[in-house]
């Protein structure tokens, strides 16, 4: 039986470590957690803030998704946006599903990211 979403996982170009730390702790307010080591010496780095864990791995041939993303829910989205532009993120605001406020963005490697919120939060 299914209980939980573990994680995510985005692949991510080889040597992009040092942009993606810059961007999912700075920007998005993550913590990056240790790999275990027989995972680290393949690269790439891990994320968590709360319940939410978003895994970054290597990929030699990598080609950031442009439909594929995690949704990620967050609170005071308005002032969410306003930190990721602050940083340097696109912000793309879309009207599209209903009951929400949402916004896209992209990572430094171009992965797409969703952030929304339900109304009346």
């Amino acid at each position: 039986m299914l209980a939980a979403l573990d994680h995510v996982q985005l692949a991510v170009p080889p040597g992009s470590e040092d942009r993606l730390r810059a961007y999912y702790v700075d920007a998005l307010g993550m913590t990056e957690i240790r790999k275990p080591p027989v995972l680290a010496a393949r690269g790439g780095c891990w994320f968590q803030a709360g319940p939410v864990h978003l895994h970054l791995g290597i990929e030699k041939d990598f080609r950031p998704s442009k439909k594929a993303h995690p949704g990620l829910r967050v609170t005071g989205i308005e002032a969410y946006a306003a930190r990721l532009a602050a940083h340097g993120a696109p912000v793309t605001w879309d009207d599209d599903l209903p009951g929400h406020r949402r916004f896209f963005s992209e990572d430094p490697v171009g992965n797409r990211l969703e952030f929304l919120e339900p109304d009346g939060i």
